[in-house]
This record gives structure tokens, sequence and C-alpha cells, in this order.
């Protein structure tokens, strides 16, 4: 049993080993691997969720060590390449450390989540990982692609800041968004679905643009994960 018990665990200590590696290359001044390493960490979130139910290995010191490795691979992480890009854009100034605000709201995000039953089904604000995937996916494409329109918002004194603002915002509100769970005693409405497949509409052509204009991969990360927070607005 304890053998069992410690492989989600092993799986969620690896989300969190990624997005130390991650703040560590951000400091190197390579978001584009910062980024991946932010990609590795949520493919362990999603597995040892995986593994949990499949072992049925669910355990409270697993549920804290979950957030606790969130807030590094999900708030800090991108937090720092917000405030890194704005120093690799424009230079060190008082603004762009504005951006690390992103990691407080993250934490209280992941903070309220544990402590409340309504979001069983759904989320009630910005998921953490849908957050840092849209700053992870900006500060990569902008590195790789200089020159283009999100590279030109990076650049500005007030676009990362004011990007920064918005998501920590939605984070904490309590506006309800679709959650990509499926599962015994998960009910989904039609409206839930019709979000999902409008969502995978929105994700499926940002990977057309971003393939048929030769961009970097990350543009279509982007593109999705903008999808989703327009999809839940509108």
């Amino acid at each position: 049993m304890g053998v069992r018990k410690a492989i989600p665990n092993t799986i969620t200590s690896m989300n969190l080993l990624c997005g130390v590696m991650g703040v560590i290359f951000t400091f190197k001044d390579r978001p584009d691997i910062a980024f991946c390493l932010m990609l590795a960490a949520a493919v362990f979130d999603f597995l040892d969720g995986l593994a949990a139910r499949a072992l049925g290995a669910y355990s409270d010191i697993g549920k804290e060590l979950d957030s606790l490795c969130d807030v590094v691979s999900f708030g800090v992480l991108p937090a720092l390449m917000l405030h890194r890009t704005m120093v690799m854009q424009g230079g060190e100034t008082p603004w762009s450390y504005f951006p690390l605000v992103l990691a407080v709201f993250s934490a209280l995000r992941l903070a309220k989540f544990n402590i409340d039953e309504r979001q069983h089904a759904g989320f009630l604000g910005l998921p953490t990982p849908a957050a840092a995937m849209i700053c992870g996916a900006l500060c990569c494409f902008a590195f790789a692609e200089p020159g283009t329109l999100p590279a030109r918002f990076c650049a500005t004194a007030w676009g990362l800041p004011f990007l920064a603002v918005l998501l920590s915002a939605l984070l904490v509100c309590e506006l309800p968004m679709f959650a990509m769970k499926f599962g015994k005693g998960i009910e989904v409405s039609r409206a839930t679905r019709a979000r999902r497949i409008a969502f995978f509409c929105v994700a499926l052509v940002g990977a057309i643009i971003t393939a048929a204009f030769g961009l970097h991969w990350s543009l279509a990360v982007l593109t999705a994960f903008l999808g989703y927070v327009l999809v839940n607005l509108i």
C-alpha cells in the first residue's frame, strides 16, 4: 500500500522538479526551454491524478503536495518569465517587477480551490495551469519570433503588467469555467459540451494558422488557451 501511494506523489514531485528547472532557465534568459519545462510539468500534473485514480492511491499529503508543486510550476515560473521577458525587451525597471503579482494570485487561487467544494466538475475562476500557459507561450513566442506583434506587445512598458493584472483577476474571480474532466459522478451539461467543442475549434484554427505561416509552435498553445478564456467569457 505504501509503495502504491508513493507512485502518484513521485509523479507530482516531477512536476515540481520541472518547475524549478524552468526557473533556472528563465534566469538564463531561455524562455523557450523554460516553457518546454512548464509543459512537462503540466503533463506530470495530469498524470499524477490519473495514477491516483487508477491505483486508488488518494492521500491528504498528495493533495497538499500537488498544490505546493503547482505554485512553483504554474505560479512562480510564469510570473518570473513575464519579469525576465520585460527585462530582455526593455531593460530592468520598477515596472518589470510588477508581473510578479501573478505568483501571489496563483497561490491564492490554489488555496481557494483546495477548500471550495463547488469545483468538482468545473472551475470558478481561471485555473492556474491555463494562466501559466498563456504567459509561458507568449514569452516563448516573443523570444522565438522577434518583431512580431506579440513580441512588440511584450516590449511595451504596460503590456505584460496589464496581462498579469488581468490574469490575476481571472484567477480569483467567481466566473464559472469548464473543466476537461471525465469520469463517474461528473455530469456534463449541454452548454459545457458546446464550450468544449468551441474550445477545440479555436485550438484547431490556431494550430492550422501556425503551421500555414511557418510560425513557432508556441503560438498554437497561446491561441488555444486564449481561446479557452474567451469561450468562457463569451
